[in-house]
């Protein structure tokens, strides 16, 4: 796996607010879908500078637009946070 692909996985997990904050993920073509514990803890400009095209937020949820390797980047975030 690509040393960019670990890089952006952390700045995602830490964007959201770190891993204590996120209740789940799951992987879309193009974007991440999180539910998180507290809204307010999440960084949309941190999203951003990790490479997030856009960050869509619904209640306690938001989906974070990386493109086509959500999926990969999704992936290396539950290898971190070992779930």
């Amino acid at each position: 796996m690509g040393q960019d692909l670990v890089a952006t996985a952390k700045a995602v997990i830490k964007g959201l607010g770190g891993a204590s904050n996120i209740k789940s993920s799951e992987p879309c073509i193009t974007r991440i879908r999180c539910d998180l514990v507290d809204m307010k803890k999440m960084n949309e400009a941190a999203l951003k500078k990790a490479g997030a095209i856009a960050v869509v937020k619904f209640g306690k949820g938001v989906q974070v637009v990386m493109g086509t390797l959500s999926d990969n980047i999704e992936s290396e975030m539950r290898r971190q946070m070992k779930r």
